[in-house]
């Protein structure tokens, strides 16, 4: 028994270009280049055997999410809470500053490190960041088996719990490689309730964004 599943990160917004921190106040759309990307994204998974898209529930996420769905003959597109961004707490909405993300990069350095019980001021720390991703798998795999299912997420949340999705550790140099709707491939065992890690395949694959640099 066993489940694909392909994780994607949303294509380019706003927030990407401006440096704000979007966990749930700030949420904008696709720009015109993300919206390019989700379309490219899209023709990567056209025709292939698809049975289930999720989200997370950022307008960037779920756009991405409805143009791949788009390509597959509509296929529902389901939103699960548990995979929206890391949350930064009170960071988020502060002004944009370099104080700011360095104190952003020095959390995630410190999680990286093992110290996983440094917080996001009035945010969450590893631990609430792991536990909420692993619930969602849970959600999503729970029972199943021989499918293929699409996530659409974000870079933190995916990168940063490699280490116990998959067991394979990802540095923050490699997070940073996880660029727009770049797409990361597990193979989880069939589970039911309990959660098992999967098998990393492909991390970050980005041939299909290929037309982007001509």
């Amino acid at each position: 028994m066993s489940n694909l599943v392909y994780f994607v990160r949303h294509g380019q917004n706003l927030a990407n270009l401006t440096h704000q921190f979007s966990y749930k106040m700030v949420d904008y759309p696709l720009t015109e280049l993300g919206v390019r990307q989700a379309q490219l994204t899209a023709q990567r998974f056209a025709g292939q055997p698809i049975d289930e898209i999720y989200t997370s529930p950022l307008k960037r996420a779920v756009e991405t999410a409805e143009i791949i769905s788009a390509g597959l003959n509509h296929l529902p597109v389901q939103i699960i809470e548990e995979f929206r961004e890391i949350n930064v707490g009170s960071l988020e909405g502060r002004p944009v500053s370099d104080e700011n993300w360095a104190l952003h990069d020095e959390i995630l350095n410190e999680w990286v490190q093992g110290r996983h019980e440094r917080s996001f001021p009035d945010g969450e720390n590893y631990h609430g960041l792991r536990d909420r991703m692993l619930r969602g798998l849970q959600q999503v795999l729970s029972g199943k088996d021989n499918r293929c299912i699409i996530i659409v997420a974000h870079i933190a949340i995916v990168a940063l719990t490699l280490k116990d999705t998959t067991g394979v550790s990802k540095n923050l140099v490699e997070m940073r490689q996880m660029r727009n709707c770049a797409v990361t491939e597990v193979e989880f065992p069939g589970m039911n309730g309990r959660f098992a890690p999967g098998r990393l395949l492909r991390y970050a694959d980005m041939d299909h964004l290929a037309p982007l640099a001509d």
